[in-house]
């Protein structure tokens, strides 16, 4: 039997400061003959002889008279120009031999990044078999919050888990177990409606979206914290998604395991937040569903009415998941927090749009959208912002029904399903949506392939900058 959540990762800490940890030499590509010549001479000439340039991630090792390893070189790529890659500097964990490294001569710009791309480089998901971790150990640059990149990295350990996670381990059952095992670990509170009871409580969407599982749907509610401003966030929950009625076919069902990356993303930012013990009163929603095929589908053409009033015209049950969102959105809306942050794994479109390292996010916000768009570059964590774009509220109105979920043409994909939403959050002044991938398809620095969280840190940073400052409120 796997193990439970949440799984432990004691690798993705550092090392305590000693004599022992050996130098890791950062060497900028434009500066590389004066770092060179700052080096012993059979160290220099033994990196030239190896062709060593600086490039970004670039290492050499350094070798002693007797050819143990004394130090490395690691390059830092143009410093003037724009980094190309993420995280560069994490390639060296996988390059490093075992022990305790330092860096030295990282210029503090690039302390932050570098000390948690290494984290990141270390993570391993082994639920199934298992997977060595690197050797290579960091102690935290100087001037960098230990304890603080810790939670982050823990808070994304959780996400990656919960997305790498196949369905048949990550049903609802299962994502609830994640959540009350998260909420025992901080004294959270946790309250779960499921099944039919979700009809005896008005949450339709739900309940008919996830009716056609054998895995009852449900709705979990976790609460964190007695005082400071109301923080919500709600996470797209759909832990496979077969399209339903209008099933999808294999070559798009393949990655459906990751439809619940809202869900584990707002659970891994949880997850940070109750770690650093922010004075919040912290609200998690999670609407937890398998969109299933049997004879108790919700069907295209069925009007569906919400939680909150409003009638949706069913016109394609592959996007279910703007309709689970719907009824939790209300119910986050009902108590109006001083914010509400949205995430979910939406639209294709949005990767049309900007690819699968770039989630755009909505907000009518001035402030939080600031907050945002700065957190994203000083975490690492970029984002985009896109328009709620009022011409296109027609697109989402049907004859029959106040809402269609699902508008004929495929155009602004991304943006009418933000749209959507938004009409469920009419009481929160602040409220942002984001449409994350949550997937990594390739290996990158810092970022192993499988499941990745997306914009927890930038949300973060913004809760931090714009909310608890009361900055604009």
């Amino acid at each position: 039997m796997p193990a439970a959540y949440p799984l432990d990762h004691p690798e993705l800490r550092f090392v305590t400061a000693s004599d022992a940890a050996l130098p890791l030499i950062v060497v900028p590509q434009d500066h590389l003959s004066e770092a060179l010549d700052d080096l012993p001479t059979a160290h220099a000439n033994w990196a030239l002889a190896q062709g060593f340039s600086g490039r970004a991630g670039e290492t050499c090792l350094l070798p002693d008279a007797e050819g143990h390893v004394v130090a490395a070189l690691i390059g830092l790529g143009p410093a003037k120009a724009p980094a190309r890659v993420r995280f560069a500097l994490a390639k060296a964990v996988s390059t490093l031999p075992e022990g305790d490294w330092q860096f030295h001569h990282l210029p503090e710009a690039a302390r932050f990044e570098a000390a948690l791309g290494w984290l990141l480089e270390t993570y391993r998901y082994s639920r199934y078999k298992p997977a060595e971790a690197p050797k290579a150990r960091l102690v935290c640059p100087e001037g960098v919050d230990a304890a603080r990149l810790e939670a982050f990295v823990a808070g994304e350990a959780l996400t990656r888990d919960l997305i790498n996670t196949p369905a048949n381990d990550m049903g609802p059952d299962e994502l609830e177990a994640a959540a009350r095992a998260l909420a025992a670990s901080f004294g959270a509170a946790i309250e779960v409606t499921e099944g039919d009871a979700l009809l005896a409580n008005n949450f339709p969407l739900i309940h008919a979206v996830g009716r056609a599982s054998p895995r009852a749907p449900r709705l979990i509610d976790l609460r964190w914290g007695e005082a400071g401003p109301r923080v919500t966030l709600v996470g797209k929950g759909v832990c496979f998604d077969t399209g339903g009625l209008d099933i999808k076919p294999a070559s798009s069902m393949g990655l459906m395991k990751k439809d619940m990356g809202g869900a584990a993303t707002v659970l891994g930012l949880a997850r940070i937040i109750m770690g650093l013990g922010l004075r919040l009163q912290l609200r998690v929603l999670i609407p937890a569903v398998e969109n299933a095929v049997s004879g108790a589908a919700f069907r295209p053409q069925d009007v569906l009415v919400s939680r909150k009033g409003l009638s949706v015209e069913v016109n394609n049950t592959d996007a279910e998941g703007r309709l689970v969102l719907a009824d939790a959105l209300a119910l986050a809306d009902e108590a109006r927090p001083d914010a509400i942050f949205c995430m979910a794994t939406l639209t294709g479109a949005a990767r049309v749009a900007l690819g699968p390292d770039l989630p755009p996010f909505y907000t009518d916000d001035e402030v939080l959208a600031g907050a945002l768009a700065a957190g994203a570059a000083t975490q690492a964590d970029p984002l985009w912002r896109m328009p709620f774009w009022a011409p296109y509220e027609t697109l989402i109105e049907p004859a029959i029904a106040d809402l269609d979920n699902a508008p004929l043409g495929g155009m602004a994909g991304s943006i009418t399903a933000a749209l959507f939403l938004r009409r469920f959050v009419t009481e929160t002044a602040r409220f942002a949506h984001f449409d994350i991938y949550g997937w990594q398809p390739a290996a990158a620095p810092g970022r192993p392939k499988g499941g990745v969280g997306q914009g927890a840190r930038a949300i973060l940073a913004a809760i931090e900058a714009a909310i608890l400052s009361g900055e604009g409120a």
